[in-house]
């Protein structure tokens, strides 16, 4: 490998007049071929030509200026690791030196690629001839503690490590059992400790620190005291951080009598607090809730010579907040701006939800607010805008409300809680501020923070008055779009649908609205009466009835009743569109639904049906009418057909009307059987005659007679004599002609 490597750059080291062209940074890093170390040869040569022209720069200049440990760590960050990417390490460094290795695995772990550091201590020392030393260990095991990668580090400290004779350290062990502390696993820091004199390491204030601090995260405050007991007996001599650990550990678990008791020991066992003492203990107070203990240790501090910092500051102020004693908060925020103590995120976020939700203190949250925007600090809570817009709002001071929105949006790293805009727009529509509303939502809708899937669902307060007041002036297709990005996160609201629906029935879009429409269906919403007859009438306004129709039929499935006039208006506007058999449908509708009204219509569909031919169904809606108490007038009817030459549709609504018994006037019949004599409807009129016989109305001698000739001379001698024996049966009858008989369908 090695021959053949040396001996194909050998044709590039040949004398020409041109220097030859430097290899590219980015190929350096990403090609394993034997062109890479040519590269190194062909540079001496480049300097000792001092004759040989200068190259024109490349447009990706070389990285011979980059460290060696740069260029590994960007290869292995950007290839997979295969043998082909080891083969390209080997090319660049034969032989991993500890600098080199070291540079590789710090470089990694700065990036966050423990995983990668850990890959390539394993590729030096077991491929390429790297011999680890302790400072190896002591730089690799503390990375991959912090990134959790515990049982990788457990391996080396415990198998890696002897395996190459070198003895685990104190300072390395102590990094591991934190780490197992911080993961919430005690138990296992525990063991690492007791093993600790196994391994002939001895233990001092270091790792019992850290086996505290790993115990007392998980509140095992009785197995903390028993450990520092055996270090007190084990003559190890406890310091300042063992105990700041213990108090802050007996804090975290309210065990405020041991906590003092470590605290009076110090003194005991000549050991100084520190100003972190003092905060520790303070914060332990304020966390069981005892602010007047706490404010001794405060007011203790100064007499102990103790100079008051901001954490000392910010852990009252907290603590007075969540005591709802926001008096005693702002004093001392007021008291550390007098004394120039540095005001910090912490500091703000103490004391900003003890003003954002006191109405009475409106105006020291807006000056917290500008000072921390002038301070240029970003709340690490970033509820407290949301919560003062929302107090603003409540107290009425809109324009405030507005400010304070305006400015949370300056902050770095602050992005706008959607609520926070939804109670702005709440408010503001609720102060008749509407046009400003739609403002706010404009800048909503612009930044698309709703389609954010982890973004909160606004409240139906907040969406519902700026749609409707959209809806109510134009602007229905804006509602629109900010609706449908509710409706992916879930919202069906019912009055927002509805506020739609009426808003394109208005503006004259009647398919916009029937579109809403139909996605309530197949969501399931319930429908409001009134959008269905703005839709119905946006349908009849733009002349087309029969999608009115479909809007009424939609209505009506939905379980709403049409008002008398709605129903007039959609059959007025269908018949004048000569749309009869789908009036007729709207007729039987509105019959069903047991409205009465709008009887003159009806009669005119029925009278358009007959005149169209449509007998059957003209009859069908007689007897529904008949059915629901809603007598028609015949008579009437029979008039007008006979008058317009609809002869036989006559004499089969006469027929109808004498198999029900209808009242019917004789003389309408009679109306009826003169036009079947003009039209030479013999058996038509035989027929009829017979059943006005049959019912006991009384008939023209003459006629008849003239009937019976008639029959005689077409060849009906049967029916002729059949009329001839009824006449004669029924003569003794004292009918008068102008007797109104009972007449069936």
């Amino acid at each position: 490998m090695a021959r053949r490597h040396l001996r194909l750059p050998l044709p590039l080291l040949s004398r020409k007049p041109h220097a030859p062209t430097p290899l590219p940074r980015r190929a350096l890093c990403a090609s394993s071929t034997l062109e890479t170390p040519a590269t190194a040869v062909e540079t001496p040569e480049k300097a000792a030509d001092g004759a040989a022209p200068e190259a024109p720069p490349a447009s990706n200049p070389p990285r011979s200026d980059e460290p060696l440990h740069e260029t590994i760590l960007h290869m292995i960050r950007r290839r997979p690791w295969t043998t082909r990417l080891e083969n390209s390490i080997r090319l660049l460094s034969p032989t991993l030196d500890a600098q080199l290795v070291h540079g590789v695995i710090s470089g990694a772990a700065a990036a966050g690629r423990a995983d990668l550091a850990l890959q390539f201590f394993r590729f030096a020392y077991r491929r390429a001839g790297f011999r680890p030393e302790h400072a190896t260990f002591a730089l690799l095991v503390p990375i991959l503690a912090s990134r959790r990668m515990l049982n990788h580090a457990r391996c080396l400290l415990l198998e890696t490590m002897p395996s190459f004779s070198i003895a685990p350290d104190e300072p390395t062990l102590a990094a591991l059992i934190a780490a197992y502390g911080k993961a919430g696993i005690p138990q296992e820091a525990v063991k690492l400790f007791r093993k600790m004199p196994d391994l002939g390491i001895p233990r001092t204030a270091l790792s019992y620190n850290a086996v505290l601090k790993a115990i007392l995260c998980r509140g095992r405050e009785a197995m903390a005291r028993r450990i520092y007991n055996a270090m007190i007996a084990d003559g190890v001599a406890p310091d300042l951080s063992t105990y700041n650990t213990l108090i802050w550990g007996f804090g975290l678990c309210k065990k405020m009598e041991a906590a003092v008791r470590m605290f009076d020991d110090m003194k005991g066992h000549g050991v100084t607090p520190d100003v972190t003492t003092y905060n520790t203990l303070l914060n332990a107070w304020v966390r069981a809730g005892d602010l007047e203990s706490a404010r001794k240790v405060f007011d203790e501090m100064a007499g102990a010579g103790m100079e008051r910092n901001s954490v000392s500051y910010n852990v009252m102020i907290k603590g007075y907040v969540e005591a709802e004693k926001v008096e005693e908060a702002v004093g001392l925020f007021t008291e550390m701006g007098e004394k120039a103590i540095r005001l910090s995120e912490k500091t703000f976020a103490a004391l900003m939800p003890g003003l954002c939700d006191d109405e009475g203190r409106v105006a020291e949250a807006r000056k917290a607010v500008d000072d921390m925007a002038e301070r240029r600090l970003t709340p690490k809570d970033k509820s407290v805008f949301l919560r003062l817009v929302t107090t603003l709002c409540k107290a009425g001071d809109l324009d405030g409300a507005l400010e304070v929105h305006r400015k949370s949006g300056q902050f770095k790293h602050v992005l706008v809680d959607p609520r926070q805009y939804g109670v702005l727009m709440e408010g503001l529509c609720a102060g008749g501020k509407c046009d400003i509303a739609v403002e706010v939502l404009d800048e909503l809708m612009e930044k698309g923070t709703l389609l954010s899937p982890k973004s909160p669902v606004l409240e139906a307060s907040a969406y519902n008055p700026v749609i409707e007041y959209l809806c109510n002036n134009g602007s229905t297709n804006k509602a629109e779009a900010f609706f449908r990005q509710l409706m992916k996160k879930g919202v069906d609201d019912q009055a927002a649908f509805n506020s739609l629906i009426r808003g394109h029935a208005k503006e004259g879009m009647p398919e916009a609205a029937q579109e809403i429409l139909a996605i309530m269906t197949r969501r399931g919403v319930p429908t409001d009466p009134e959008s269905h007859a703005l839709l119905v009438d946006s349908f009849l306004k733009k002349n087309e009835p029969a999608d009115a129709k479909t809007a009424l039929d939609s209505m009506i499935e939905q379980g709403h009743a049409p008002s008398p006039a709605l129903f007039k208006s959609v059959m007025v506007a269908l018949l004048n569109d000569g749309r009869i058999q789908t009036a007729s449908r709207v007729m039987k509708s509105m019959i069903n639904k047991k409205v009465t009204e709008n009887m003159d219509i009806a009669h005119k569909i029925l009278e358009a049906l007959f005149m169209r031919g449509h007998v059957e169904e003209a009859i069908g809606r007689v007897n529904l009418m008949v059915e629901n108490a809603c007598m028609p007038d015949l008579d009437k009817l029979l008039v007008g057909l006979c008058e317009n030459n609809r002869v036989m549709e006559a004499q089969k609504l006469a027929d109808f009307a004498l198999d029900r018994d209808f009242d019917v006037s004789f003389s309408t019949y009679d109306r009826v059987l003169e036009a079947l004599y003009t039209e030479e409807k013999t058996l038509p009129a035989y027929s009829m005659l017979c059943k006005i016989k049959n019912k006991g109305g009384l008939v023209d001698q003459k006629g008849c007679d003239a009937l019976m000739e008639s029959l005689k001379a077409e060849g009906y001698s049967k029916q002729a004599d059949i009329l001839s024996r009824i006449l004669a049966e029924n003569a003794p009858s004292t009918s008068k002609r102008g007797k109104r008989v009972a007449m069936g369908a």
